[in-house]
């Protein structure tokens, strides 16, 4: 193979890998301002973000599997930078005084406003499971000599998974009134996670796709559980 495929090659699986890491980060965004929405599912009262957490689970398996469990982790760290960002950034937009011609400053701090509880229990959530996610991924990997993708994948998200939710519902619900006891917050913890398990089943097949179709002509994957 002459340098010029091998340079078009490198830079088609560079492009995907960009693609996956700024859906990542949309993904995080959106689950972090979209997801302040709660709907019914089955009876179940969910957030909607729960239809963007599966993805960022889903692209950090994706990558681990073909670039191993550095480059998973750097996406999770350059994300948490973003999320940081995100936060400041929401807080000070909030703060500055709004023009005397725009009067919806209460509705837009309703929006995009969040306690500072709510923050920490987001960032804190998605930090630690997400860094979970990866060493389970790799370590399954490990254990698996890089085989069955789909225990590997299934295994480490649903663990994850339940750490996210716990860590998020705790920080942000336990006792900010007296009925949200422990109990009670368990009462939420577990349904909707039992929501995200289905996802994650779910989009099995999508990460085998995604494997496939990062790896590209160069067939990588399987090699790279460090």
């Amino acid at each position: 193979m002459d340098k010029i495929s091998t340079f078009n090659i490198d830079d088609k699986i560079s492009i995907k890998r960009d693609f996956l890491f700024a859906l990542f980060v949309s993904s995080m965004v959106m689950v972090n301002t979209l997801g302040s929405k709660i709907t019914t599912i089955l009876g179940v009262r969910v957030s909607v973000g729960i239809f963007f957490v599966p993805v960022l689970f889903l692209i950090t398996d994706i990558i681990g599997e073909v670039f191993g469990r550095k480059q998973a982790s750097r996406f999770v760290n350059m994300a948490t930078m973003m999320l940081l960002l995100l936060f400041v950034m929401i807080f000070v937009c909030i703060a500055v005084k709004p023009n005397s011609t725009w009067d919806m400053q209460d509705e837009y701090a309703m929006v995009f406003g969040s306690s500072l509880r709510m923050t920490i229990a987001s960032l804190v959530s998605f930090v630690v499971a997400q860094q979970l996610d990866v060493f389970m991924f790799s370590f399954w990997g490990k254990v698996t000599k890089g085989k069955y993708l789909w225990i590997r994948n299934n295994l480490s998200t649903i663990a994850s998974q339940f750490i996210d939710t716990t860590i998020f519902e705790f920080i942000a619900f336990w006792h900010l009134t007296p009925k949200f006891t422990t109990s009670y917050v368990f009462s939420l913890i577990l349904p909707y996670w039992l929501f995200k398990v289905v996802f994650a089943l779910l989009d099995t097949p999508l990460c085998y796709l995604g494997v496939w179709w990062l790896s590209g002509e160069k067939g990588l994957g399987k090699t790279n559980q460090r």
